[in-house]
């Protein structure tokens, strides 16, 4: 998901004290061992007219000494943190090659620093910066229709990586062969992506122990919104099943009832399930369905998609319903009537909100920013000579 918070690959600089404490360690001990033989010289062979003169010109000698041995370690530490920095440059520039779906958003100003306090972060839409472009991003669903094309007859800069992006499971990317040989880094929800962007993730309250208020206006059983429906889909062959036992309102473009953007939460948290199936099964594709139609509405999602240790692996186990989990969708039915008739039961499903809350991420803008504060660990030599490893994960 999990999806974009790594830091540079110098995080072991918080300790850069440790050899400055070493070297004190060090040169007390030899001190103190230079000390003693001076007292033992200066009593054996000195008169006490000299002892004085002596003792400053040794004191003077030892202190030079451990000033140039102190001064020569930070000069090498500087220098090896110069060397580890020099391969990053001071300002990351990525060239969105075109926008998906062609919804284009403003990039004026520091969007990354203003919008998310990520700093060092330059996005660019304009074409005519390829050339200092140091990643260059392309939207796979474009290319996939031929409405976009790579600019394979460009000069590429050595030092530029291209980012192959797509938020969709791997059944529905197409041939991917022609891309072979071309692309360096991979964007996804799937965790096994170089660069993960989950649909949305969990984030820790700070503060914790709340009362929890569950919506009271619950007036339906169950509601799916859903836009595109296939009778050959699993889930609307899942949904087909339930309705029979289970009273489930439909929205959406299928069901000839759109819902404005405004009124979708509002209208599903009336329902005490929402059935957050996905339109692919696949391995860890999760999508918003679970994220905000459900989670954020407050209603508990019965979810239809990967296997639940992919969804316990983003999420509490008992703040969904799996489909998977039951033996037949009569039984799954019941079920869900069983919670409906004891709310103790059914409010647990909501214990999660006491330590989380909901992070969504929908802005491309924010996806891309969040590549930079991983840019360093990117390996500097990587070509996926086939894409088609990633329907393999």
């Amino acid at each position: 998901m999990t999806g974009l918070a790594s830091t540079y690959p110098l995080k072991g600089l918080g300790n850069c004290s440790l050899p400055h404490k070493m070297v004190y360690q060090t040169h007390g001990t030899h001190m103190g061992a230079v000390i003693r033989f001076i007292a033992m010289w200066r009593k054996r062979h000195l008169q006490p007219p000299k002892t004085l003169l002596v003792l400053i010109l040794t004191t003077s000698v030892i202190y030079t000494l451990f000033v140039i041995y102190f001064v020569d370690k930070q000069q090498q530490q500087q220098q090896h943190l110069n060397d580890s920095n020099a391969s990053l440059p001071n300002n990351i520039t990525i060239l969105f090659w075109h926008w998906p779906y062609g919804i284009p958003c403003s990039l004026a100003g520091d969007v990354c620093m203003r919008d998310y306090g990520i700093s060092g972060c330059v996005l660019v839409d304009n074409r005519a910066l390829y050339e200092s472009a140091d990643l260059v991003v392309f939207h796979h669903f474009e290319l996939m229709h031929n409405k976009e094309h790579l600019p394979v007859h460009l000069h590429r800069p050595t030092k530029q990586r291209w980012v192959w992006l797509s938020l969709e499971a791997p059944q529905n990317n197409g041939n991917l062969s022609p891309y072979n040989n071309l692309f360096n880094l991979t964007m996804s929800y799937h965790p096994n992506a170089d660069i993960t962007v989950p649909y949305g993730k969990l984030l820790q309250r700070r503060k914790r122990g709340f009362d929890i208020v569950t919506p009271k206006n619950k007036s339906y059983e169950a509601c799916w919104v859903v836009s595109n429906y296939q009778n050959w889909h699993k889930r609307s062959v899942v949904f087909q099943e339930l309705n029979k036992n289970l009273n489930v309102q439909l929205y959406g473009l299928s069901a000839k009832k759109p819902l404005p953007k405004e009124a979708l939460l509002p209208t599903i948290s009336r329902c005490y399930f929402y059935l957050a199936f996905e339109n692919t099964v696949s391995p860890h594709y999760i999508t918003e369905k679970m994220w905000r139609n459900a989670f954020q509405a407050g209603s508990i999602p019965v979810v239809l998609g990967p296997p639940r240790r992919h969804y316990e692996a983003v999420v509490p186990p008992n703040s969904f319903i799996h489909v998977d989990d039951f033996t037949s969708i009569k039984a799954l039915a019941e079920y869900l009537r069983g919670l409906i008739k004891d709310p103790v039961r059914y409010n647990a499903y909501f214990t999660w909100r006491q330590n989380y809350t909901v992070k969504l991420y929908t802005d491309w803008r924010e996806r891309l920013c969040n590549i930079c504060p991983i840019y360093g660990q990117f390996p500097s030599q990587k070509v996926y000579e086939d894409l088609r490893v990633w329907k393999k994960w």
